[in-house]
């Protein structure tokens, strides 16, 4: 997926409101509030000081014309935009880049199912069965080389886990994709410190055959794209 281009480089000042950030333009020295699309915690990744890179918009019905797109730690770049999992998977699928789903050739996104849910993608080739996929952004490293999800209480998460193991009692094959925004991490878990709601309904959709697979990304200012498979430890946190 490539990034809006060119990208803006700042500093950041502060994040607060969940959607709002203040950062100091680099090139300037103006400082400005731009959009943070992440609801998240972004723990560890909106500390003042941090150097982010931002995207600008030339709509001129947008109140805050600059976006967060990624963070830069010692360690690699982070990305931070929560739009722009799907997209990026997307591109993937369509490229029959994840091996876990190569053999599908039509990738329909936002279908309606369960009790007034949508799916990410819903999959379908004939002579397979369906596969139902959700996406999960992931961009919390507490621990050196490990990734984990979620990074706040999600009750939405877990009520997604509950549908896809009802898709797969029905015959349909229903899987996760943790898709982790960095590339500092070597193993993916859950956070269930954070969320134990969620942790037990993983736990539970994971017997019930719900297949939970993780990648991480290639993040660069020009592109991100998904990179390599990252095994998940489950039950540690």
């Amino acid at each position: 997926m490539k990034l809006p281009q060119p990208l803006v480089k700042a500093r950041l000042e502060r994040r607060y409101k969940r959607f709002l950030a203040d950062v100091t333009l680099e090139e300037t020295g103006e400082t400005i509030t731009a959009h943070v699309a992440n609801p998240g915690a972004m723990t560890g990744l909106a500390m003042p000081g941090l150097t982010v890179h931002l995207s600008k918009s030339d709509n001129p019905k947008r109140k805050l014309a600059y976006s967060l797109e990624l963070v830069e730690l010692e360690t690699g770049l982070v990305g931070i935009n929560t739009a722009h999992p799907n997209r990026i998977v997307r591109e993937a699928l369509e490229a029959r880049a994840i091996p876990e789903f190569a053999a599908y050739t039509s990738v329909r996104p936002e279908v309606r199912y369960g009790e007034n849910s949508r799916i990410d993608f819903l999959l379908t080739e004939p002579g397979l069965p369906d596969c139902y996929l959700e996406v999960k952004n992931v961009h919390l490293c507490r621990n050196p080389g490990r990734a984990e999800f979620p990074d706040a209480v999600t009750a939405r998460g877990a009520k997604h886990m509950g549908e896809l193991a009802k898709m797969v009692e029905a015959g349909h094959r229903a899987a996760t994709l943790y898709l982790v925004q960095r590339m500092d991490c070597e193993t993916f878990s859950l956070a269930g410190d954070i969320d134990s709601g969620y942790a037990a309904a993983f736990a539970h959709a994971r017997k019930s055959g719900v297949e939970m697979i993780c990648y991480d990304c290639d993040i660069g200012k020009v592109e991100i794209t998904v990179r390599r498979s990252l095994p998940i430890l489950a039950g540690e946190s």
